[in-house]
């Protein structure tokens, strides 16, 4: 009989497979990796709902500063929204959580890690990829994804041996965490249709929210959120208090339709008050003290690694490369940004910093210049649009502006094979 940790949080997919693996003559433990998603009471719930299942041991592992620290003040620094609007809430911390149950199962001495990842999502990809990379002794457990079962049949399956599953768990997946909340399922899977009212959990309805405009001051250091409102926190509590902040204000939904990392299209909704507020402030402040092109190299460099986080790749060492030059552009990122919560929006209504590049001294746009005279700004300009003149008179002098487009050969297959004719 070998020793399997199970990655818990008490739902529908972890319940099955602890008990599915206690089945097939395994010895139990669960380890629920706290990465900002449950409340103390919840951890108590979920512990005993294992003991509920027979699990031989459980384990609560705290690592929300871990997860803040090595995975969140990236996406932060790097203004990473997937697809432009998703902040990555669940792919920067399954590493994380492989990590913490891998290092227990090393700890306890046991024989391999399971999780309840499906054979067509992304978690599975980052959950193997995490423990090959870091507890490559420890076999890889995934019973959902050899079974290939749906969460109807898990829940029927539980069903028969006495244990309880709620019905509001089979229709939507849920995943909180400390970057925020996705919610998968039903509504989810046609991309037309909008999850109900009932599937949200951690804002007020935009809709139908009477809160008054609020303002709020965030203040940075070099790149990362260290108050609000005057009062220095933590990252993690920060994000808790703008979660707190942009609820009633129905801040921070939305969904996002992207790639998978198997090649076919996902799709989910999502909670993320907190997240979206600081990459929205960040962003601001950046405008403010960056220079066009460290603007430039933050936005393409920050959407790189958000794509390698979301895959999975966090340990290949490109990742480190990655973070040096997020690290470096963010040197000045340091201020305020007072931000305005209204109505499901988030608008930024001013921006401050030691750092500021906007110097009215030098110049004020759409006025006068300090540092340069109206005929060297009428040389720049003709020197600037150079290449596009010589284009024009090149096109001019070859009469190729009054030369039409070659026709498009009708019947011609991708990669310019000529389709076959049917007489």
């Amino acid at each position: 009989m070998s020793r399997i940790v199970v990655a818990f949080s008490g739902g529908l997919d972890t319940s099955f497979c602890a008990v599915w693996l206690a089945e097939q003559g395994h010895e139990v433990v669960t380890a629920c990796v706290d990465t900002g998603g449950f409340s103390d009471e919840e951890l108590v719930v979920i512990a005993e709902r294992a003991a509920a299942l027979g699990v031989a041991q459980h384990r609560s592992i705290d690592a929300r500063a871990d997860v803040y620290e090595r995975f969140v003040s990236w996406l932060i620094r790097g203004n990473v929204l997937r697809g432009g609007v998703y902040p990555l809430s669940v792919g920067c911390e399954r590493v994380a959580q492989a990590e913490a149950v891998a290092r227990f199962a090393t700890e306890i001495g046991a024989d391999g890690v399971a999780h309840g990842s499906t054979g067509a999502g992304n978690d599975q990809v980052r959950f193997d990829v995490a423990l090959a990379a870091t507890a490559p002794d420890l076999s890889v457990h995934a019973p959902i994804r050899e079974l290939n079962w749906s969460r109807a049949q898990e829940q029927a399956w539980l069903t028969e041996r006495g244990v309880h599953v709620d019905d509001a768990t089979v229709a939507y997946s849920l995943n909180a965490g400390l970057f925020g909340t996705t919610i998968g399922g039903s509504e989810t899977h046609d991309s037309w249709q909008v999850p109900p009212e009932s599937a949200y959990t951690m804002t007020d309805s935009p809709t139908d929210t009477t809160a008054e405009p609020e303002e709020l001051v965030l203040g940075f250091e070099q790149g990362l959120p260290v108050s609000l409102d005057g009062a220095h926190m933590s990252g993690t509590a920060l994000i808790a208090a703008l979660n707190a902040r942009g609820k009633p204000h129905g801040v921070g939904r939305g969904l996002h339709l992207g790639d998978t990392i198997l090649g076919v299209k996902g799709r989910i909704a999502f909670e993320a008050p907190g997240p979206v507020m600081l990459i929205t402030a960040h962003r601001e402040l950046g405008k403010l003290v960056q220079t066009k092109w460290q603007q430039h190299w933050c936005e393409q460099v920050g959407s790189f690694y958000g794509t390698l986080l979301h895959e999975g790749l966090f340990h290949d060492p490109v990742m480190r490369d990655l973070e040096a030059l997020l690290g470096s552009v963010n040197t000045c990122v340091t201020g305020q940004v007072r931000l305005r919560l209204h109505a499901g929006k988030h608008e930024v209504v001013g921006v401050r910093s030691p750092h500021s590049l906007m110097d009215a001294g030098v110049a004020t746009y759409g006025e006068g210049a300090v540092l340069f005279t109206g005929a060297e700004a009428a040389g720049f300009a003709r020197i600037h649009g150079l290449q596009a003149v010589l284009a024009a008179r090149r096109d001019q002098r070859q009469d190729l502006t009054l030369t039409p487009p070659p026709e498009v050969t009708t019947g011609t297959a991708p990669h310019g094979h000529p389709r076959e004719q049917s007489s």
